[in-house]
């Protein structure tokens, strides 16, 4: 009868820490997914258009709580959408996700990847933006933006003039020479509903504060 027993409380104490476990292991994957979803947002640069503050490789960590609280800043380094990718073909396509492939025809509906880029916000909602002679004009001004976080001077020797339409912003990268930034999309602005995260932090491989 003892040996019954003993072994009944054994077969208990198993299934209840089999229990605790999981128990532990669901709710670690809860707030993992609270945590990602509405608190912070991770992304890798998988380029070097943000050299020197990001360098390729690496992953940052922003915050999504930043955006909700407050608006995007000038100078801020963000997470946003930029479009999706095509499972069939591979393709990246500008803006939102469509039932058909543009570029290879192909059925979609859900299985679009959505893609986010990293760059800073370098024009605000209401700017005009002048770029002339290699540098970059704000509003009028005869004074080129002052941008201590770029890479090296601008060398494209081109041209251009945007105007960020209301609730939207204008995005380049700090390595403008390597950069396939804003100058270059379709759609050159980004609407505020795609800015996901304020990049505060570079964890891998080298943890830093970015600025």
């Amino acid at each position: 009868m003892e040996n019954n027993e003993k072994e009944k409380k054994e077969k208990t104490g198993w299934v209840a820490e089999l229990i605790s476990w999981v128990q532990v292991l669901v709710s670690a994957a809860v707030i993992a997914f609270v945590l990602t979803t509405f608190v912070i947002a991770n992304s890798e640069i998988p380029t070097g258009s943000m050299e020197n503050t990001i360098m390729a490789g690496s992953r940052v960590i922003g915050s999504r709580l930043h955006y909700k609280f407050s608006e995007p800043e000038r100078g801020d380094v963000a997470i946003f959408v930029f479009g999706w990718q095509c499972p069939q073909c591979g393709a990246i396509i500008e803006g939102d996700k469509q039932d058909t492939c543009p570029a290879c025809g192909s059925e979609v509906g859900k299985r679009g990847h959505t893609i986010y880029y990293v760059k800073r916000v370098i024009g605000m909602p209401g700017d005009v933006i002048d770029i002339v002679d290699d540098q970059v004009y704000l509003n009028g001004s005869d004074t080129p933006l002052d941008e201590p976080y770029i890479a090296e001077p601008m060398n494209q020797h081109e041209t251009y003039h945007f105007e960020v339409p209301e609730n939207c912003y204008f995005m380049m990268g700090d390595n403008r020479n390597y950069s396939l930034d804003a100058r270059y999309w379709q759609n050159h602005y980004i609407s505020r509903d795609k800015m996901v995260a304020r990049v505060f932090f570079e964890y891998f491989p080298t943890p830093k504060v970015i600025h």
